[in-house]
């Protein structure tokens, strides 16, 4: 949907004070145009994208468009905003159409599909090189088995959620296992499609290793006093993340890195 703006000069005594530029936003409302610098002064949301089987909690502010939503999917996907889809109640959104005014609210929840076009091209392209093609497939089964460690980690999330009691080895055991998965990915030598895959993958295996880290404090102390341990990420040698040991009494708040 375009938008079309027009300004006005506020003049004082002969001096120009302000220009005022208004902007039609979807719905035929005109208002005055925001400035990127406005932004943080928006009340923020955090809107669930969907993607496969991936899940992104994207904060942002509510006036934000679907086109600002698609630039920063773009960091977090390595999907360009022009190879992305976002469908929000079943219906694909347009770049222009804000938020706010299709009914998104906080924690509401988006899907992203990867056009379909861009899905062929990069196909095509892996084809022709076996090299990536071989390394998308090694990054596929990773990806095959973090699903199942994804399912169990929602399983115990749901019980310590109830209230009950869960073992702590079956925190530890689950670590295990995710951390041999991001051993497997650092193994995997990618470029191009492939360097993204992993990327993404990488990103989503530290995530569940600090949800784990969340629920076992959680589980240790239902009470929410006892310090909270996150896990602190350290890069490899190919720029995967790796995990170090921290003192369970400490409280540590989360360090990112991008991860090429």
């Amino acid at each position: 949907m375009k938008r079309l703006s027009s300004s006005k000069r506020v003049v004082v005594n002969n001096v120009v004070k302000e220009e005022i530029e208004w902007e039609l936003r979807p719905g035929g409302m005109l208002v005055q145009k925001r400035n990127m610098g406005d932004a943080s002064s928006d009340p923020m949301i955090k809107v669930k994208v969907s993607h496969g089987s991936y899940l992104h909690d994207i904060a942002l502010p509510a006036q934000s468009t679907f086109g600002d939503l698609k630039r920063v999917l773009a960091q977090e996907t390595g999907l360009e905003p022009k190879e992305q889809r976002l469908l929000f109640q079943g219906k694909e959104k347009d770049d222009g159409e804000c938020l706010h005014m299709v009914g998104v609210k906080d924690m509401s929840k988006v899907v992203l599909l990867e056009d379909p076009a861009s899905k062929e091209r990069k196909l095509e392209a892996m084809n022709r090189n076996p090299t990536v093609l071989k390394a998308c497939e090694e990054v596929a089964k990773v990806r095959s088995e973090v699903d199942k460690l994804s399912e169990k980690v929602i399983a115990l999330e749901a019980i310590v959620g109830s209230g009950a009691k869960v073992a702590e080895n079956e925190f530890l055991v689950l670590t295990e296992l995710l951390m041999v998965q991001l051993l497997q990915l650092d193994s995997v030598q990618a470029d191009g499609e492939a360097k993204v895959q992993r990327r993404a993958e990488v990103r989503r295996v530290q995530g569940l290793v600090d949800s784990l880290d969340k629920w076992k404090a959680r589980n240790s102390n239902p009470f929410g006093n006892a310090g909270a341990v996150s896990s602190k990420w350290e890069p490899f040698e190919s720029g995967v993340g790796a995990q170090s040991p921290l003192p369970s009494s400490t409280r540590i708040t989360q360090e990112w890195e991008v991860f090429d």
